[in-house]
């Protein structure tokens, strides 16, 4: 049967991690976007740098034909889903950081075009099956929507996301039958009882 295959790890840990002031960035940007944990920020950052050291190697290249195809297929990609602007030269690329990547997520489109009410909100309905592209379900929040897709995006199914009021009389009905029901005085049945036997 053979050993089980071992999942490769898609983010590379920072250098600095124990930097209060690398953490400190780090938290901002989990709190603004509604990352789970860092993990989703270094994956985001390990891309990120994977793309920066492509692009040194694509300008310091001497095969310029070679350079120029790889360098447009890059720069086409990163157009395609937004992260890139129109007309982006491999130089541009560098000024591209940790925002122009989480922009892109579902998670965080949907909240821009209004379907959730908060980043927090915008996951859990896409994680619970409510957010769809083109009437397809996507339940990974960190999904990167493309240009193209970001106009589909909406309701899988519909939710009423008005929190519920109730007038007082249902409150108070409510709350009637969550009481708990009133129990016998143990003590005084045991007296009746035992006067019972008595006589």
């Amino acid at each position: 049967m053979g050993a089980p295959k071992r999942n490769r790890r898609k983010y590379d840990k920072p250098k600095d991690i124990w930097s209060s002031g690398r953490i400190e960035i780090d938290k901002k940007y989990i709190k603004d976007f509604g990352l789970k944990n860092e993990k989703e920020l270094w994956k985001v950052q390990t891309e990120l740098s994977k793309i920066r050291s492509n692009v040194r190697v694509l300008l310091s290249s001497t095969d310029s034909e070679k350079s120029n195809k790889v360098g447009s297929d890059i720069i086409n990609r990163l157009t395609k889903y937004g992260i890139a602007p129109n007309g982006s030269t491999l130089d541009r690329l560098f000024d591209l950081n940790e925002t122009s990547f989480l922009e892109r997520r579902l998670q965080s489109i949907t909240f821009r075009k209004g379907l959730a009410k908060s980043m927090k909100q915008a996951r859990q309905l896409i994680t619970h099956g409510f957010i769809a592209i083109s009437g397809r379900k996507i339940d990974k929040p960190s999904y990167l929507v493309s240009i193209s897709e970001e106009d589909k995006v909406g309701y899988y199914r519909p939710i009423n996301l008005e929190p519920v009021t109730l007038h007082k009389e249902d409150a108070a009905a409510l709350n009637n039958e969550n009481a708990p029901e009133p129990t016998a005085n143990t003590d005084t049945a045991e007296k009746v009882e035992g006067e019972a036997v008595v006589n």
